[in-house]
């Protein structure tokens, strides 16, 4: 495979950690203020002057509540870039890959989904990252890769704060957390995710969809008390529902997903737990603590 790896949306959680896996490789790692992927003669000049063998879209409208005022926005980000992205890799003859979500299903399954049950998106946002996978799949190399509830990042980045950031601060600070009793998820570490991402693009794996999350399932009540138990502290939990939180938007209930997929194409996930454990050890250690502002 020529060319380098070009990270588009390099600045986010996961663009960060992107860009470390591949650092022993050419790397261009794209924010928005080198280019507006919304525009899309930007991006064909772009990947045309890049020449690169790969391109790894992490790039994403992620205000999921926010997406049902600002579908327009949601919609230029989440679903025509990657259309955009996916012309410029058919014209360099790029591997393609970009990331979805766990939120195209329905979460009225009871069993963790695999790659072969039919998306039923419920909200702006969901449909916005459907319509996504559909144009990245439209590259003769394209890879869909769904994650969720994305932790973790790489040594002193900086960007928002997410879900597992608020309960571990919560939880050192000893305040009371709110945490959903009725959301089902896998939750992915995103250096778990970069390493698999790697390997699909050095191993020629087949394109398509895959799901790479960490292995397991668990609530987010289930995974505060996982957090609790490794950092060693009494937690003070007020379990809520969804429906509790009045949120704006749809959000599925049972949403793990099944990774055996990606186990078969050569990456084994770790459990969730695991993953969990090693970022909180990361976290511990002075010259790699994380400067963070957060999915």
């Amino acid at each position: 495979m020529t060319g380098p790896v070009l990270v588009v949306g390099a600045a986010g959680r996961l663009g960060a950690s992107i860009v470390q896996a591949f650092s022993d490789r050419p790397v261009l790692a794209m924010t928005r203020a080198d280019l507006e992927i919304t525009d899309p003669d930007a991006v064909s000049r772009a990947v045309a002057s890049a020449a690169p063998g790969v391109i790894i879209n992490c790039a994403a409208f992620n205000d999921v509540d926010g997406a049902e005022d600002r579908a327009t926005e949601a919609l230029a980000v989440n679903s025509f870039a990657v259309r955009s992205l996916a012309r410029a890799a058919e014209k360099g003859d790029a591997v393609l890959v970009h990331f979805s979500t766990d939120f195209v299903f329905d979460g009225t399954a009871t069993e963790p989904y695999s790659e072969n049950v039919p998306p039923a998106p419920r909200s702006t946002y969901a449909l916005s990252k459907l319509l996504g996978e559909w144009f990245a799949l439209d590259a003769p190399r394209g890879f869909v890769l769904r994650v969720e509830s994305l932790f973790g990042a790489p040594p002193q980045w900086t960007g928002r704060r997410g879900s597992l950031d608020v309960i571990v601060d919560g939880l050192t600070e000893g305040r009371e957390l709110k945490v959903f009793t009725d959301r089902v998820v896998s939750p992915s570490y995103v250096d778990d995710v970069a390493l698999a991402t790697r390997h699909l693009v050095d191993s020629g794996g087949a394109p398509g969809v895959y799901h790479c999350v960490n292995s397991g399932q668990a609530t987010w009540h289930d995974v505060a008390l996982e957090t609790a138990r490794i950092l060693g502290v009494a937690p003070r939990l007020e379990p809520v529902t969804m429906e509790q939180m009045g949120l704006k938007a749809s959000r599925p209930r049972f949403c793990a997903l099944s990774n055996r997929k990606l186990a078969e194409a050569g990456f084994m996930m770790p459990a969730w737990q695991d993953a969990l454990g090693r970022w909180l050890a990361g976290r511990r250690q002075p010259a790699g603590r994380i400067n963070e502002t957060h999915g």
